[in-house]
């Protein structure tokens, strides 16, 4: 029997199919709401997923309510599960466990084994994040993290961490004292940037002197050697003309040498002056910032021993807040995980929208900068997080600045991003100082833009830095400029009525918000090996050999379904290796994932005598596995580029190009291939199997489960239509033989709700089988689509009338008298 989907799902509030882009759940139970009907069950308000509540004392009761009209418990009533969970959060806690994503399994640190990797070659390489650390999410915020989430808020359990709310900046801090000492700090900062302008100057008048004397040396020398020359020449006017020609050309040439070696050592001094520049300015704001937390601190303590800080009283009666150190703590691993502080970045919806409105005007000073974005946060979280969402919206890489910029404009204010001297990460801390946060400036090495894996860090190409901040109870990884992903929606022009902004969508990467150090190391690597925030640190040459993997793997929840995968991959002898990837269950039906394949260095070599690169690699799914096998056509290296994207079958089935990104890159070496590889059939790009057919169209296999098949000269594939589809098309493809000669051997009929293809073969040996359709009542379309388009389409006739057409699946089938 066909089981629905996570996408066909039904809203408990009006039972219609509720899909992704409305959805809100999973909840109590597993249940889904339209976010229309997200709303009290008993008032109508509009709720989200911070302010709904679920009836605690009667399981069967899956509706929501709001704050006012949940239904409450009577006084005094303790039973025995709540005897139970107060047992279990009572119980003490082991923290014995292994960093399984960087050593591997216990049994392998213990016994020092060496075991045999996915990619063929031995030895203990990095592993992969473990499936069966519990406490672990990969930074992914899904369904079933909400789902779990939930239960948590409905059983009341408090999180790991003590989250005590505290009053505002303004209750203790006076603005005018804050502003007071940042005036001091502008006027240091004022003294140093003018110290940086002279310091410039004088070189640049040094360096115009230098080359300067050094023309008029080569000039004296040039028109030495003219002179001589020409008197000696006097009675040939002839060669005389040309002596003139030939010293003119000389000194053109003298001119633009000149000018070229001093605008190279005039751009040689520049970078060291302000390399020299910006460890002047971190140092300044070093210093800055720990006389800002200073200040916060004493009016902190001041006030607190005079009036509480904290806004929730009855917090401090089960458990005493932590307090926020005075002191930067020690860099040590964080207690618990970044899904353990918040599970869905819309907790941050509110100070998000104020960071967004901040940022779309400027202030004069810091502190009125800081007490607009921090002003209603009350959790040292919130605080950061304002922040963090300021800098990634502001897109200062953009912003144009006046020749004369003074300290005391709006624009002033950030002068440092427009002379080079204050970094994305120099200026969060600074900002986190006016918030009364500890922050450091962290220095080391990422797999940044132009890195490919296999490569080696050696010298300063991949120098990088980034941010910790004291947050939680604990130091976390905090990166702005890979956060900040501006994009402007373009497609439609504001309409009239709203406001010259409505039509902006302010995309980030909430990855690199209180990262976990172990997705952190991934792709990046302090100088100071304490800053990994590992309880087992790596070494620079274990870093090396991690799996290059980007953001959106952590955020799509993947992993390596196998032990012992590097950034480097060997293929056996016969050039094979196989990359294979875990999705987590609820992802199966709405991941989409695409490859491609080119010559390690080389960006323009997609093909190997004429055949794409792509034929070489065969993608396949497998319940939640998705295997990449790639046969080298040659020895030597290669790229493999692994593309994900999550779209509802009903958005993929539009015909509209999808925009896939990278996820993870391997290199791939063959050193040694002893067997001819031939390529795949030239069948529609994507993966193989029937997995896809079962997902877009809930067209379930009776036959062949498999992407590859081993079939005698003939072969019968069936399948079961879950629901009603039309149109069906079958195409044969066989290396070296047109399309077109066989189309003959293919054919299909349906009976019921069961379709099946019938194929004989001509000839032995392999075959690509591509199967399309649509589903009955879909659009019709006259434009005919090529099938190895980006959206697979493809177009069939049947009474003349051309009917638009979805690749559904393909299979590879080996044909053979012996199967």
């Amino acid at each position: 029997m066909y089981r629905p989907n996570f996408y066909e799902s039904t809203c408990l509030r009006c039972s219609e199919t509720v899909y992704q882009v409305d959805r809100v759940g999973p909840l109590k139970d597993f249940t889904f709401f339209h976010s229309g009907c997200f709303k009290c069950v008993h008032c109508g308000t509009k709720l989200t997923l911070k302010t709904y509540f679920n009836n605690q004392h009667k399981q069967d009761d899956k509706e929501v309510y709001c704050s006012s009209h949940v239904p409450k418990s009577g006084p005094g009533h303790l039973d025995q599960t709540s005897v139970g969970i107060r047992q279990a959060l009572n119980a003490p806690r082991t923290n014995k466990f292994v960093n399984e994503q960087i050593r591997g399994t216990r049994t392998e640190i213990d016994g020092d084994s060496r075991q045999s990797t996915p990619n063929g070659y031995g030895g203990r390489e990095v592993s992969s994040p473990s499936q069966n650390d519990s406490d672990y999410k990969y930074g992914r915020f899904d369904a079933s993290a909400l789902h779990i989430a939930h239960a948590l808020k409905q059983t009341e359990i408090q999180k790991a961490y003590n989250k005590a709310r505290e009053k505002p900046i303004d209750f203790y801090l006076a603005r005018e004292e804050q502003a007071r000492l940042e005036m001091k700090h502008r006027k240091e900062e004022d003294d140093l940037y003018r110290k940086f302008a002279r310091k410039r100057e004088e070189e640049d008048r040094k360096i115009q002197n230098e080359f300067q004397d050094e023309w008029e040396r080569e000039l004296q020398r040039l028109t030495h050697k003219f002179e001589k020359e020409l008197a000696t020449s006097r009675r040939n006017r002839d060669e005389a003309n040309m002596l003139t020609l030939r010293h003119e050309q000389q000194k053109e040439d003298l001119e633009k040498n000149m000018t070229l070696r001093r605008s190279k050592k005039k751009e040689s001094i520049t970078r060291k002056m302000l390399e020299h520049e910006r460890y002047e300015t971190a140092a300044l704001v070093d210093r800055q910032s720990s006389e800002m937390l200073e200040l916060i601190s004493a009016r902190r303590s001041e006030y607190m021993q005079s009036e509480s800080i904290f806004l929730d009283d009855e917090f401090s009666e089960g458990a005493v807040p932590i307090e926020y150190p005075l002191n930067a703590p020690v860099p040590a691993p964080p207690a618990v995980s970044k899904f353990q502080i918040y599970t869905d970045p819309i907790e941050f919806e509110d100070v998000d929208r104020i960071a967004i409105s901040v940022a779309q005007e400027d202030q004069k000073t810091f502190t009125d900068l800081v007490r607009q974005l921090v002003g209603r946060c009350t959790t040292d979280i919130e605080k950061a997080r304002t922040i963090f969402r300021w800098i990634t919206v502001k897109n200062l890489n953009a912003m144009h600045f006046d020749d004369d910029l003074r300290g005391d404009t709006p624009m002033g204010l950030l002068r440092g991003i427009k002379y080079g001297t204050e970094s994305y990460h120099v200026l969060f801390k600074r900002l986190c100082s006016y918030a009364g946060l500890h922050c450091v400036v962290i220095k080391g090495y990422s797999k940044s833009a132009g890195y490919q894996p296999g490569v080696k860090f050696q010298d300063s190409r991949f120098r990088n830095s980034w941010n910790a901040v004291y947050v939680a109870g604990a130091w976390r990884f905090v990166q702005c400029n890979w956060g900040a992903r501006h994009l402007v929606n373009a497609k439609e022009a504001p309409k009239q009525g709203r406001g010259k902004n409505d039509s902006l969508r302010y995309e980030y990467d909430d990855h690199y918000f209180l990262t976990d150090p172990r997705e952190f190391i991934y792709e990046f690597y302090p100088l100071q090996e304490e800053w990994q925030l590992l309880k087992r640190p790596i070494t620079l040459r274990e870093f090396e050999n991690l799996p290059f993997v980007r953001s959106l793997f952590f955020r799509y929840g993947l992993h390596f379904a196998d032990e012992g995968y590097g950034a480097v991959v060997f293929t056996d002898d016969t050039g094979a290796a196989t990359v294979r990837i875990a999705m987590p269950t609820d992802m199966q039906s709405c991941l989409i994932f695409h490859y491609n394949l080119k010559f390690y260095d080389s960006d323009e070599e997609l093909s190997y005598d004429g055949v794409s690169l792509k034929r070489f690699v065969m993608q396949s799914v497998i319940g939640n596995i998705v295997a990449f096998r790639v046969h080298a056509p040659c020895s030597g290296a290669f790229l493999l580029d692994i593309f994900a994207n999550a779209v509802t079958p009903q958005e993929y089935l539009t015909g509209e190009p999808m925009k896939f990104k990278s996820v993870c890159k391997f290199k791939i070496c063959c050193e040694e291939l002893q067997t001819v590889m031939v390529p795949l059939p030239d069948c529609a790009s994507g993966e193989w199997g029937p997995t896809k057919a079962t997902r877009l169209f809930g067209l379930i296999p009776i036959t062949h489960q498999d992407p590859l098949i081993f079939a005698g000269r003939s072969l019968d594939l069936q399948f079961r239509m879950s629901r009603p589809l039309t149109d069906f098309m079958a195409t044969l493809h066989k290396n070296g033989i047109e399309e077109k000669k066989l189309a003959k051997y293919v054919t299909h009929s349906t009976l019921d709700d069961i379709v099946t293809f019938i194929i004989n073969f001509p000839e032995e040996g392999q075959y690509g089988l591509d199967i399309y359709t649509r589903e009955l009542g879909a659009p019709q379309h006259q434009h005919n689509h090529n099938h190895h388009n980006n959206n697979n389409n493809n177009s069939s006739s049947s009474s003349g009338e051309k009917h638009l057409l979805t690749h559904c699946c393909k299979y590879l089938i080996n044909s053979s008298k012996r199967n």
